[in-house]
């Protein structure tokens, strides 16, 4: 049965695709079979592992109604154990379907139990927003991920999107817990980045992950190139950043299993 983690913030630029993509490799190449789904309309996580939302292959938005077919829209990565459920544009008309359908919260995770059991690892990367996308992520999940920007406004975006959390496992999924949340775009230079880290950690003392994501030119270049930052520059600080959380997350897991 496969760990599944939704990567969500509803700010944008915080590193949410980023995470979804470079946590997803790097989980691959510790040889953990990993699934990402790209439930974003932008598609900038497909894209990231050169997927580009326009060609004309199955996708989320293609199988979203039909999960008999979901097999057709998986496809395999350039990363050996890394495959991709690829995004649409067509996705933005998915909220709009999904609003008068009977369990609309739950059509993804219907998605994803057929192939639960093919994969170690499912990664969600959800729209920078709390709509029925997202929510729909937080239904077909176990775990949140939060990336958090260190920037002034950071933890009041996070507050809101933790009320949308408690109410989704109160209401919907009551097995949704957090996974932790890890701090992105960081700039040891910079003051405030400091100060905001240490008003996170007093924030979530228990659920803040050691690895610190830096700012790092290699890890925004890698996209453009269609490849997460390992595969365009395996020993840059942003690549190795992402290697060390991925070895984290299963520490993490490790300890949960054990615990059970």
């Amino acid at each position: 049965m496969a760990k599944r983690i939704v990567v969500a913030n509803q700010k944008g630029g915080v590193g949410k695709t980023t995470t979804s993509i470079n946590l997803s490799a790097s989980l691959a190449v510790m040889e953990k079979k990993v699934l990402l789904v790209d439930c974003d309309p932008q598609g900038n996580g497909s894209s990231g592992l050169g997927f580009y939302p326009g060609d004309a292959r199955e996708n989320v938005y293609s199988v979203l109604f039909q999960p008999e077919r979901v097999h057709d829209a998986i496809y395999q990565t350039d990363i050996p154990f890394l495959s991709l459920m690829p995004a649409s544009q067509n996705l933005v008309g998915a909220e709009i379907e999904l609003i008068d359908k009977m369990g609309r919260e739950y059509y993804l995770k219907e998605l994803v139990e057929k192939v639960d059991d093919e994969f170690d690892y499912i990664i969600f990367d959800c729209p920078p927003s709390l709509g029925l996308l997202t929510v729909n992520a937080l239904c077909a999940a176990k775990e949140l991920l939060v990336p958090l920007q260190t920037e002034y406004y950071a933890l009041e975006g996070v507050a809101q999107l933790l009320m949308t959390y408690e109410l989704v496992k109160k209401r919907l999924n009551p097995e949704l817990t957090v996974l932790g949340v890890v701090l992105t775009m960081y700039d040891r230079r910079n003051r405030l980045a400091r100060q905001v880290k240490n008003e996170v950690r007093k924030a979530f003392p228990d659920s803040l992950f050691e690895t610190i994501v830096p700012r790092n030119v290699r890890l925004s270049e890698a996209p453009s190139f269609g490849k997460p930052a390992i595969s365009y520059d395996a020993k840059s600080n942003g690549a190795m950043a992402y290697i060390s959380l991925a070895q984290e997350v299963v520490k993490r897991h490790a300890k949960l299993d054990s615990a059970k």
